[in-house]
């Protein structure tokens, strides 16, 4: 990912949005989120401007006496609301560099929605059954732009096994907060199982799966090989030698949409949010239209 896909443009035209967590998860301190209770502030995380109706008493008044603008202190609290974001990091999801690109860019404007609300934001990275965290703990923009152009180095490739990566994640609360999980879900691995332990911690999830429209409508014909993306073996069984036809292509798109179905059930089930979209779709879109209809952002 050579090119800069973060820019300050792109962060601009999501300022007016913030995330809309249910209501029965628990109140906290550092957040915008409505309170049930206060408590002491840990450390000291990063500086915002002064909006109408904040608490004149978080005014840095030794900054006013230099700058002579008004900036509030932000604090990292353990009761703030954790947005956790799980980006599965495997080969499938760079068969197409756009795709992985949308996933980045994807997961940056969560982030971002998350800082911007003052509350805390996590990226795990999924792969070959791990969940690597490499930023902990964000807490402001400043932060934030700081750990960000990272994302943009990240390699897709191997598997991505939930099952084993999510349960191990750090600093996973219960009850604290949203987790959001982008990924095709193309794979053999027990996706499901991680999904269910971060209900077990109570915590609500959001799914989001992210397709090129040529993996849900191909356009092939003819002779091919077809050689499985995540697999570390050539004579692997998923690798196969097949003529593709206009039938066996109507085939696969109903199949498509039938395990896309299924993960909906799953989701309905448990009351989950999941969404399923293109990359063709701008994220743009994807945020100021899907989201805002299922009621997540405000």
């Amino acid at each position: 990912m050579s090119e800069n896909i973060l820019s300050d443009e792109f962060f601009s035209r999501l300022e007016m949005l913030a995330f809309h967590l249910q209501a029965n998860l628990s109140g906290y301190f550092g957040g915008k989120h409505q309170i049930k209770k206060y408590g002491q502030t840990m450390e000291f995380a990063d500086y915002r401007n002064y909006e109408l109706g904040d608490d004149i008493r978080r005014i840095d008044w030794n900054l006013f006496a230099r700058l002579e603008k008004y900036f509030l202190k932000l604090f990292t609290d353990e009761r703030q609301m954790h947005i956790q974001i799980f980006l599965d990091c495997s080969a499938s999801m760079a068969l197409d560099p756009e795709k992985a690109n949308y996933a980045v860019r994807l997961a940056a404007a969560l982030g971002f929605l998350a800082v911007r609300n003052m509350d805390k934001v996590s990226f795990h990275l999924l792969k070959e059954g791990k969940a690597e965290d490499p930023f902990g703990i964000i807490v402001g923009k400043n932060k934030f732009f700081g750990a960000i152009g990272q994302l943009e180095k990240i390699k897709f490739e191997g598997e991505a096994d939930f099952s084993t990566s999510i349960p191990r994640t750090p600093r996973t609360g219960t009850n604290d907060g949203l987790s959001i999980v982008i990924s095709d879900f193309f794979t053999d691995n027990d996706w499901k199982a991680g999904i269910n332990y971060l209900l077990y911690k109570r915590r609500q999830v959001l799914m989001l799966q992210l397709l090129t429209k040529e993996e849900r409508d191909p356009l092939y014909s003819g002779r091919f090989t077809l050689i499985d993306s995540e697999s570390q073996v050539l004579e692997d069984y998923r690798n196969i030698r097949l003529r593709i036809s206009r039938s066996m292509l109507e085939e696969y798109s109903e199949t498509v949409a039938e395990e896309i179905e299924k993960i909906n059930q799953f989701c309905i089930s448990r009351g989950i949010t999941f969404l399923s979209f293109d990359t063709d779709e701008p994220i743009e879109r994807v945020i100021f239209k899907e989201l805002l209809q299922a009621d997540l952002v405000n």
